[in-house]
């Protein structure tokens, strides 16, 4: 390939980390590149929740104009912001190999008491009953995030605790939680890790089940475009890929998106895929899961079967009361 390509990133610090290791990795393989930088939706607008704003491409749609109109040759994005219906004309073209997908809970006041009173003892979470709530904690803490899916999982494993609102980059939140009142706010792992940011008083949620992609990264194109679409075949990871299809899938059978409670976790090791899903009610109080564990060479179609399973189990309700509401 003979032409500079260009990498659309939108400005935030992590959407250019990410975009420069697409950069790298082409230059690793000689093909010359140079960053486009582009301001999104959602990045305007850092106050209105996320599911006031209609979420579905916030974060992405900027880069699609920009791919369509050729002003760009290929976007970078982390994967669980992007739809699981791409526009018209543009196509995957690769999914880096996945860094952390967990989520950390990043602590405000004094550590210990933050942990004492979430029931985490020597850095271990404390068993919860079947119910999958604290039998010994009673706290009333307050924690932040702008994600509905956390605030359910949140609710539902403590039900007496306030959720606030949170918005902005890396950044800007982790500025906020300094400045606020809240206990501790939650925050996606691989971001915070990327870009060198994260704070000691910091733990992972083993117990939450993440977004589905989240912590994998997405490069797109345009269709029509294959000389572009074979030199970003060279970054594709199978296993990612794989893994994050089978969690999509699971989300677009489900008919959901950022606004609704829906998480997924496809791992594959020795030949075998292990997959956990779930969709909960917003406030946390009514919880439908699905786990799985097949050969690699039968998951085709795990998430949409994994879907289906939940749907006939009432997920569908769930999902129709967040669109009516």
């Amino acid at each position: 390939m003979n032409k500079v390509l260009r990498i659309g990133t939108r400005d935030s610090q992590l959407a250019v980390w990410q975009a420069t290791l697409v950069q790298g990795k082409l230059k690793q393989n000689g093909i010359a590149s140079e960053l486009v930088y582009m301001k999104s939706d959602g990045d305007v607008d850092l106050v209105t929740p996320l599911y006031e704003i209609g979420v579905t491409g916030i974060f992405t749609k900027t880069l699609d104009a920009a791919l369509l109109s050729k002003r760009i040759d290929l976007a970078v994005h982390s994967m669980k912001d992007v739809p699981t219906q791409l526009a018209r004309g543009i196509q995957q073209a690769a999914v880096l190999e996945r860094a952390s997908y967990k989520d950390l809970l990043v602590f405000k006041n004094k550590t210990s008491d933050v942990c004492d009173a979430l029931g985490i003892v020597n850095g271990e979470w404390t068993m919860v009953n079947e119910e999958n709530k604290l039998t010994t904690h009673d706290s009333r803490l307050t924690i932040a995030t702008s994600s509905i899916r956390r605030k359910a999982q949140w609710l539902n494993r403590y039900p007496n605790h306030s959720l606030e609102n949170l918005r902005g980059n890396v950044n800007t939140r982790l500025r906020k939680v300094s400045e606020s009142n809240w206990d501790g706010a939650i925050f996606a792992a691989a971001g915070l890790e990327r870009i060198g940011l994260r704070p000691e008083n910091s733990i992972e949620l083993d117990w939450m089940l993440p977004a589905p992609a989240q912590g994998a990264i997405m490069v797109v194109c345009r269709e029509d475009d294959l000389e572009t679409k074979s030199v970003l075949g060279s970054l594709n990871d199978p296993g990612t890929a794989l893994c994050t299809c089978i969690e999509r899938d699971f989300l677009r059978t489900l008919l959901g998106g950022c606004a609704t409670p829906i998480s997924a976790l496809a791992q594959w090791k020795d030949g075998y895929v292990t997959f956990k899903g779930h969709i909960l009610s917003v406030d946390g109080k009514v919880k439908i899961e699905t786990e799985f564990h097949k050969p690699a060479l039968q998951c085709g179609d795990l998430g949409r079967k994994a879907a289906e399973e939940l749907l006939a189990k009432g997920a569908d309700k769930i999902v129709n009361d967040i669109r009516n509401a």
